[in-house]
């Protein structure tokens, strides 16, 4: 008998029985993390004898809080969520795979999702149309546009593949839908006898902000599309048991306020901290004053920390929530019950409760958070607002060059008038993304402040854009039925659409005159948005800076027009009386917003908006679907492609070879993120995926974004490592001038170019590549394409610092080897500049069954002289060098599903 066998047991329920299985007994189990213990419950759950063991268990029921890392579990997620930019390419491998069992020899129909996969289509609707009143409608028929190809493959997805549901277009955020709808916390799945099996509900997402769901205690994260895919096809994550650092929250939130102010402050304290590879877990007496939507919102902020996850316990809040949002009340009581019987109840009141074991600890006294924004390029660069002119004013003259403009510059428009426009001006304020918008508190407040502003007669300054794009149709319900729609659209806050909009670079255009006056001056403009993604180059290629803010901030900054302004001591404009009005003259108390909330957002909006979540509207139905077991690829579809991986594919791999006469193509510093390395936003003509559009026969107006096209991988890897903040050392390294963008030096030609068509050089002569880079190499999301466009690109390996956790794995999900310097050492300090060639050696001993800790690279300088070192490998677990072997996760998941 093993453990599963032992501890399956019968949950009764208002007299239904569930059979489950019971990890409440186990010995060790009371004193761990909840989010551990979760783990153990999956372990148990899918004990196989061979990939999962009663060793597996017994070792994480001993864990240590105070070890290292070492102890290598499979974790087999209950269910997969993606959106449509990296489910995309999912659903295109998914059916490229079937065209490979085909062409093997086998049966198409066993590619399948194996557990329930949803994918939500939210990055793709673009702001081309705002502050007018038909906006949202005017954007979702340019989308339907743009994207008709992929939504037809998506709906042929829909219809071939089993266990795989599509969320269409204008229902709200991936993981809004996810908490609102999708997410069960406690699943079932009826077994042939007719009983019925109640376990944990647990989710991978191809979107890093998956951790949203932590906030209702179901433990979920962010993967590549590569690593999703696997887990489609029944593939267990391979992890090693973390760290798990217990965050105590104390007080309640002070006046003015919000819950974003709360999530910066712990996205500040995690990143000083260091966090990355851990679990962060929030527990203590102070939770359960938490609102469910703040707890969602912590969570999706984990790939700000840099954590796996940012998870709360099940709890009485937790109910609340499940009821609010129409979940039934036979769920509402499964959970409850479930959550006590296996020790999963996170009320400290009760006197079952015992008080769990961490790795490292932090408190943070909700009563001592001030307001704040982040930025101007990353999350966790917390910045207080009373503070916040100081600092731009420091900040702003890195982003000034010798052609910048000092003076103000004249604007002529017909949608807006005339104005001028200078350095530090808002050009976007957008109220948008997962992070904001699943919070009634923070979308209330800023419907309140647009009441207030519109009362004493302020507007935005006319050079801003202003954008609402909430994360569910609940959030257009409640702003309705409270009146505050009214109120945002009088200071240009209409709907344009239900999705990530400027979070994802989907902030659409500027008005051309202003675009063009930004440009042609050179100036540094800022934006502010309420979404949790702020990187270099990724709102808009008009915009330098990107600033974070709770919803009522930015448009507190819309109303101010400039990020060189002290909310404190200069007012926002003046009332019809002609008074100064200052932002705490429009600011609501937090007991205005509670009672709003409490007054307006109601059961009955959740059960009407989700009662056809897959059916979608007019333009959905209207698609014209293709059928059949194998999808009908156009070979002059631009937007979807059949993919390349499995050309020339064998039933057995070959043998994984050493590196040899390797040149470097990109030489790049610290914090490089998978957003400067994946194509994602606009792109111009001039690029090599312009040129490649252009060729054939798309003109520049219908090339829509880089992510709404990466189910075409020829336009994909024309992007990779093309964002126009990347800066390549390697063109210094050989005289050159650095310039921004997708630019390399090819050895071959001897000249700089493109890094596209450097590689097809590289390509055609059989020259590996290697990448060279600093510290926290992969940070960030987009991270399917980084690593897909890295291997399509040549590279071979990339040698850092330090790796981002996901971006490590989904190398080698990809075939590419991830190496570290020696501790302490870097490029710099080996003297490398990227123009050696490099070998490396001992790579090969992976060919035997082992993974080598250690390979051996020589760096070959232009005079013939050496530079040598051993590069740490980062194949982590077993598993990982199984995915190697096989030149990726993919190939060997097909191979098994073969077997």
């Amino acid at each position: 008998m093993s453990v599963r066998d032992d501890q399956l047991d019968i949950l009764k329920v208002d007299g239904k029985d569930y059979d489950y299985y019971r990890i409440a007994d186990l010995p060790g189990i009371d004193h761990l993390p909840y989010s551990l213990k979760v783990l153990v419950e999956n372990l148990v759950r899918n004990i196989d004898g061979a990939n999962i063991t009663d060793d597996h268990v017994r070792a994480l029921l001993d864990w240590d809080p105070a070890a290292q890392p070492s102890h290598e579990i499979q974790f087999t997620p209950s269910r997969v969520v993606m959106q449509d930019f990296t489910g995309v390419p999912c659903i295109v491998d998914l059916a490229t795979m079937r065209d490979a069992v085909k062409d093997l020899g086998g049966d198409p129909e066993v590619i399948n999702p194996q557990v329930q996969s949803d994918m939500v289509i939210d990055h793709s609707v673009q702001i081309d149309k705002y502050g007018v009143a038909d906006a949202v409608e005017q954007n979702m028929d340019i989308e339907y546009q743009r994207n008709g190809e992929r939504y037809q493959f998506l709906r042929w997805g829909q219809q071939a593949f089993r266990n795989f549901r599509v969320v269409p277009p204008g229902t709200g955020i991936i993981h809004q839908v996810n908490i609102e709808y999708l997410a069960k916390v406690i699943m079932t799945k009826a077994a042939e006898d007719g009983r019925e099996l109640a376990y944990l509900d647990s989710c991978v997402g191809t979107d890093s902000h998956t951790t949203t769901v932590n906030g209702l205690g179901v433990l979920g994260w962010g993967v590549g599309g590569i690593e999703a895919e696997a887990a489609m096809l029944g593939q267990p994550i391979s992890m090693l048991v973390p760290r798990v650092v217990g965050f105590r929250l104390t007080g309640s939130i002070p006046e003015g306020v919000t819950a974003t102010d709360v999530v910066l402050t712990i996205t500040d304290m995690l990143r000083q901290h260091g966090v990355v590879g851990k679990f962060v877990e929030f527990y203590g007496e102070g939770i359960a004053s938490v609102p469910l939507a703040n707890r969602a919102t912590i969570g999706n902020m984990g790939p700000e920390f840099g954590s796996t996850c940012g998870i709360f316990p099940i709890d009485g809040v937790t109910l609340d929530y499940l009821r609010l949002t129409g979940r039934s009340e036979e769920q509402i009581a499964l959970v409850e019950a479930y959550a006590k019987a296996n020790k999963l109840w996170g009320d400290t009141t009760d006197p079952n409760y015992v008080e769990p074991q961490y790795s490292e600890y932090l408190e943070l006294d909700l009563g001592t958070v001030v307001p704040s924004i982040a930025g101007p390029k990353r999350p966790q660069d917390r910045i207080v607002l009373a503070e916040s002119k100081t600092r731009f004013a420091e900040t702003l003259p890195a982003y000034e060059t010798d052609r910048t403009v000092q003076e103000p510059v004249a604007v002529s428009t017909d949608f807006r008038g005339d104005f001028d426009i200078t350095n530090g001006d808002v050009a976007i304020a957008s109220i948008t993304s997962c992070t904001n918008t699943s919070n009634p508190s923070v979308m209330i407040a800023a419907g309140l402040i647009a009441r207030n502003a519109h009362a004493k007669g302020l507007k935005p300054k006319p050079w801003v854009k202003t954008s609402l794009a909430p994360g569910s149709q609940v959030v257009a319900d409640y702003l309705k039925a409270s009146g505050l729609q009214d109120d945002l659209d009088a200071l240009g806050y209409q709907l344009v659409g239900f999705g990530c909009a400027t979070c994802i670079g989907n902030s659409g255009p500027l008005l051309p005159e202003i675009s063009e006056a930004i440009n042609a001056n050179d100036l540094t403009v800022t934006s502010v948005l309420s979404g949790n993604r702020n990187f270099e180059g990724r709102i808009s290629p008009d915009v330098k800076m990107n600033y974070l803010a709770s919803p009522p901030l930015v448009i507190a900054y819309a109303l101010a027009g400039t990020m060189d302004f002290d909310f404190e001591t200069q007012p926002l404009g003046k009332d019809g009386d002609g008074n100064d009005v200052y932002l705490k003259d429009i600011w609501p108390t937090n007991e205005e917003v509670a009672a709003m909330v409490d007054g307006t957002v109601s059961r009955e909006m959740f059960l009407k908006d989700y009662a056809s979540v897959f059916e979608g509207d007019h333009r959905w139905k209207g698609l014209d679907v293709p059928e059949g077991e194998l999808f009908a690829w156009d070979e002059h579809s631009t937007y979807v492609r059949k993919q390349t991986f499995f050309d020339g594919m064998k039933a057995t791999p070959d043998p994984v070879e050493d590196i040899h006469g390797a040149r470097v193509l990109a030489l790049l510093g610290d914090s490089v993120t998978t957003d400067h390395i994946s194509p994602a936003g606009a792109f111009k003509a001039t690029s090599p995926a312009g040129k490649y559009l252009t060729d054939h026969g798309v003109e520049p107006k219908n090339f829509n974004s880089y992510g709404s096209r990466r189910g075409n991988h020829e336009v994909m890897v024309r992007g990779t490592f093309g964002n126009i903040r990347l800066r390549n050392q390697l063109l210094a390294s050989v005289g050159e001038e650095v310039t921004p963008g997708g630019f390399t030096y090819d050895f071959l030609a001897k000249k700089p170019t493109t890094i596209f068509e450097a590689s097809r050089d590289y390509i055609d002569n059989d020259v590996p590549l290697v990448v060279l880079a600093g510290k926290e190499y992969g940070t960030g999301s987009s991270r399917d394409w980084a690593a897909k466009g890295t291997v399509m690109l040549g590279v071979k390996a990339v040698i850092t610092e330090s790796f981002e956790r996901i971006h490590r794995s989904n190398l080698i999900g990809m075939g590419v080897l991830p190496l570290q310097f020696p501790v302490g050492e870097s490029y710099e300090s080996l003297g490398l500049n990227g123009t050696e060639t490099y070998d490396i050696s001992g790579i090969e001993a992976l060919n035997e069954g082992s993974t080598p800790k250690t390979v051996h690279v020589t760096a070959t300088h232009a005079d013939g002289s050496k530079t040598e070192f051993d590069a740490v490998v980062r194949i982590d677990t077993p598993g990982e060098a199984d995915y190697y072997r096989n030149g990726g996760i993919l190939q060997y998941v097909l191979r098994n599903l073969m077997k």
